[in-house]
């Protein structure tokens, strides 16, 4: 069985299904430089409109591009917990084929 939403995939083939920010932490803290340089966060389907990545060189390279909002970001960092947690949010925030949409009611 697949991710329900989405997979994080480094370049040595590790794969997590619907990772955690704990997961997020444990995979970006396992690139290194010579043949697990980059990790991809994506959905789990056959075109995804969005992805995260993050790269290893000495600090920490991260690009979010989400095609349906027109969001192109590259940022640096060295904080893996940082890394972590942001894309944590960043992901929440995106849409997921099935998953209901978030709805905002008046009190």
């Amino acid at each position: 069985m697949g991710a329900q939403y989405y997979g994080a995939d480094s370049e040595n083939g590790d794969r997590i299904d619907d990772p955690s920010e704990d997961a997020l932490f444990m995979t970006v803290g396992d690139l290194n430089d010579s043949d697990n340089t980059f990790v991809v966060v994506q959905p789990d389907e056959d075109t995804p409109v969005w992805f995260a990545s993050g790269l290893d060189e000495g600090g920490y390279e991260i690009v979010r591009r989400d095609t349906t909002r027109n969001e192109h970001e590259v940022t640096t960092a060295t904080s893996i917990n940082d890394i972590a947690h942001d894309l944590t949010i960043w992901m929440a925030a995106r849409d997921f084929a099935g998953r209901p949409s978030m709805q905002v009611s008046e009190f």
